[in-house]
């Protein structure tokens, strides 16, 4: 299983929107609206770094009100 966290930065006044769209999001396991540089973290997961791209790319920055997202996938030191 491979997770990552995707920081969003969304147009003013969207976030609440942008994450409600996103948590329904198969692969999504939590969409927050945050305060901060960035204004949705999202926690991601997939079987494979693959199947997770196709997550971010394919879905989650379709998403209308998004400016910017960072991918950070999780590791385990």
């Amino acid at each position: 299983m491979v997770q990552a966290y995707i920081l969003i930065q969304t147009e003013v006044g969207k976030a609440s929107t942008v994450a409600q769209t996103i948590s329904k999001i198969p692969g999504v396991t939590k969409a927050e609206d945050v305060t901060g540089p960035y204004d949705v973290i999202v926690r991601a997961q997939a079987d494979t770094v693959d199947e997770l791209g196709r997550i971010v790319v394919a879905r989650v920055q379709q998403v209308e009100g998004i400016t910017r997202t960072l991918t950070c996938p999780v590791v385990h030191l």
